[in-house]
């Protein structure tokens, strides 16, 4: 039977005028809800009796009082516990909540948001990504991330986790962002930076678990999971079973905060083929209407990383789809890992690394499109013709793709610079949209490992599942898996920035420079839409991406291994654009790629050539 859907009323704590602070929290099935008042130290006072409001609701209020309030809630004895749906928890998840108000003096009045033909995703972890670990640490870096030609920060999960170290997806409080970054008005002045230099921010959330440490919505309701649905964490969050609503409003309210309260931009949803909702409409759909309603007059993007290759996920709601803005497709990852790094195990043994495997990747934005996945023992994926290209995120590393290997190696630890300059061309030329993880822009030396930082018996858990998960893979065999709780674990993640400003790290950056620099002003490159590229392969270990527009044609050619010859045609004239082996992209070539209509590459290598007829 369909859960009927009904209005669900504004839950958590919030300051009305007065002033005074007004609370509501859902507790079906409980008879008492009280607010336990706390001091600045965490010790708890004075208690505030809940009254009862129908459909499980209980409402209080605090007159006189305001901003900076903290309190638990206890619930029918037990407790206190802090708030699911707080603001801002100060002393860590299991402290006490802190009652905020949006009041940040904004200065991005006139910022409209960034639409998806301009997108270029530059993927940070707060925590690891400066020595402070802060929000407000990322802003001097933000100068030099838009000059360089980035124009959107991807910001991986920011909800209170237990603990200070944490890549983010074991967050239990969604509305509160991490007191270790900086809180609430950490990422405010974060946010409003970036718009001042014209970057956008798109926000990682997780909707389809949360974190085991830190999780209290089972001590106010059941009706938060149930057993009806099951993921990879247990079972699943209550999106379509009985008392739905306030678990979807859960969600909706999350995203209403990020983009109305936060100024965020967008949304990245994690795992998104994991939340698992058989009503109608999809919570997915709901999310992107409330995103976009949640901001007038500013574009909101809404990108999921899903695995399925569904073509729903992309299409309009008026076509029956679910009106995303984009995916991420990792089967071109997936592709350029098994051609240039020669990995075979697990999910990639579903893909060949073959030029003409790439070039068909390449042509359609995913690879799946109904075949049988080996790996997953089914049909996966559904056709992407009439999808716009710019709806597909694509990468050559991102943060699962690195830190879920066993040492966190990123791309340079397992190709040699040849290689990564090549991939790093057929990414940020092709025309769909490129996500960076931070510091791949000069080839990074600092591995991304799983680091966490639970209490002691979940962490040795944690500890012994990240050993026995690599325990059958061959590459592994022997290696002892770095300790996730260890502090230096999590210190060996930090980015040095000072590579940056040294060779050949500083080379790499100047590819990367040249490159955006082209994507954003070459017109051919400019154009985005199906019918504007084409990808041949040449031979069994090279192909060519051709992009044309505005009169314009330029031809990408990517060398995987071994010797590419190839006759441009007569009578075009040629001029080479860039070659990544030249020397000033820390490159060792010295004979010309290009001579008298030949192109010529050795070893892995890309080759950028307009023609004019």
């Amino acid at each position: 039977m369909k859960e009927p859907r009904v209005a669900v009323p504004s839950l958590g704590a919030w300051v009305e005028a007065g002033p005074r602070v007004r609370w509501r929290a859902w507790a079906p099935g409980h008879q008492e809800v009280q607010v336990v008042l706390h001091d600045a130290e965490g010790k708890p006072g004075k208690v505030l009796p809940m009254s009862p409001e129908p459909g499980g609701f209980f409402g209080a209020v605090l007159e006189g009082a305001g901003a900076g309030v903290r309190y638990k809630l206890r619930v029918d004895g037990e407790g206190p516990f802090p708030d699911p749906w707080s603001r801002s928890q100060p002393q860590g998840v299991h402290g006490p909540s802190e009652v905020v108000v949006p009041d940040f003096a904004w200065t991005d009045t006139g910022w409209k948001g960034l639409g998806p033909e301009g997108l270029v995703v530059y993927e940070v972890h707060v925590g690891t990504a400066t020595p402070e670990g802060t929000f407000e640490a990322l802003i001097p870096k933000l100068k030099g991330l838009r000059e360089l030609g980035i124009t959107a920060l991807e910001l991986m999960p920011l909800a209170s986790f237990p603990g200070s170290r944490n890549w983010g997806y074991d967050g239990v409080d969604l509305f509160a962002p991490h007191h270790a970054y900086g809180g609430p008005t950490g990422l405010r002045r974060l946010i409003d930076a970036a718009h001042a230099h014209g970057l956008a921010v798109l926000i990682d959330a997780v909707y389809n678990h949360f974190g085991p440490d830190g999780n209290y919505l089972r001590c106010y309701s059941p009706h938060y999971f149930t057993a009806r649905h099951h993921t990879p964490w247990g079972d699943a969050v209550n999106y379509d079973g009985e008392q739905s609503g306030p678990v979807r409003e859960l969600v909706l309210s999350n995203v209403d905060m990020w983009i109305r309260d936060y100024h965020a931009d967008g949304l990245r949803l994690d795992a998104a083929h994991a939340i698992v909702d058989d009503s109608s409409p999809h919570l997915l759909a709901e999310i992107v209407s409330r995103a976009r309603a949640a901001a007038p007059g500013r574009r909101v993007l809404v990108i999921a990383e899903d695995e399925r290759n569904e073509a729903r996920l992309l299409r309009p709601s008026s076509e029956g789809g679910l009106g995303l803005d984009g995916v991420w497709a990792d089967d071109l990852h997936h592709q350029l890992r098994r051609a240039f790094a020669g990995d075979s195990e697990g999910y990639y043994q579903d893909y060949t690394g073959s030029a003409e495997d790439i070039a068909r990747t390449l042509r359609q934005g995913w690879f799946y499109e109904g075949q049988v996945s080996k790996n997953q023992g089914h049909a996966r994926g559904t056709p992407a013709s009439g999808l716009p290209p710019t709806g597909f995120v694509h990468c050559i590393q991102n943060h699962d793709q690195v830190g879920n290997r066993a040492h966190g190696e990123r791309l340079g630890h397992d190709v040699p610079p040849a290689a990564f300059r090549a991939m790093s061309t057929l990414l940020l030329l092709s025309p769909y949209t490129p996500l960076l993880f931070m510091g791949q822009e000069w080839n990074a030396s600092t591995p991304f490992l799983f680091f966490t930082d639970h209490h002691e018996e979940l962490g040795r858990l944690v500890t012994e599942g990240r050993r026995k998960e690599f325990a059958g893979f061959a590459r592994f065999a022997g290696d002892t898996v770095p300790d996730p709780q260890a502090r230096e674990t999590f210190e060996r993640s930090c980015l040095d920035w000072s590579e940056a400003e040294r060779p050949p790290h500083s080379q790499i950056r100047a590819l990367y420079r040249e490159l955006l620099r082209l994507r954003a002003t070459e017109p051919a490159l400019k154009v985005h839409e199906r019918g504007g590229y084409d990808v041949r392969p040449l031979g069994a270990h090279a192909l060519v991406l051709e992009r044309k527009g505005a009169g314009q044609r330029l031809l990408v050619f990517v060398n995987v291994k071994g010797q590419l010859e190839h006759r441009l045609p007569e009578p075009a004239r040629a001029q080479v654009v860039l070659w990544s082996e030249a020397p000033g992209f820390g490159g060792s070539g010295q004979t010309p790629p290009l001579r008298e209509g030949l192109v010529r590459l050795d070893g892995p290598s890309a080759l950028v050539v307009r023609l004019e007829s």
